[in-house]
């Protein structure tokens, strides 16, 4: 079953419990989704799917911060509930052990020396985290590595 397949059973799903909210983000999601595939005029495949969904979710997470700093918790906590009903539809994430080891791994593998190559680094790690790590988590183990 493919993702856009997934998000419509769930869609029918809450609406048959009538979860109004998670109904509301997966809607918000599937809106997401149509925007991009009516703009690109294609069916996107799960990878993209994937993609538009890491972006929903970061968009979150920088909301997320903004309202914890403003010490609006009740609009954090909506924000936290979205978060738990997006990542169900993401791919197992890494641990932080397994992201700094890949990150180690592909030092080695693009013969990075310092800082300088961090850009190379970076361009050669995405494809291999992508949907699975934090992107600020890898960029941090990056630094921490490289000399």
């Amino acid at each position: 079953m493919s993702l856009s397949e997934k998000l419509n059973d769930d869609m029918k799903l809450a609406m048959k419990s009538q979860d109004k909210f998670k109904l509301s983000v997966i809607r918000m999601v599937r809106a997401a989704i149509k925007n991009i595939e009516i703009d690109q005029r294609k069916t996107l495949d799960d990878q993209e799917v994937l993609d538009v969904l890491n972006r929903e979710i970061k968009q979150r997470k920088d909301s997320l911060q903004e309202f914890e700093k403003a010490g609006r918790e009740d609009l954090a906590e909506g924000l936290r509930a979205e978060l738990a009903i997006l990542m169900e539809y993401m791919p197992q994430q890494f641990s932080e052990e397994e992201v700094k080891a890949i990150v180690q791994q592909t030092i080695q593998e693009v013969g990075a020396s310092s800082k300088a190559d961090m850009g190379k680094v970076m361009g050669a790690l995405m494809p291999k985290v992508k949907g699975r790590a934090d992107g600020k988590i890898v960029n941090q183990f990056v630094q921490q590595l490289l000399p």
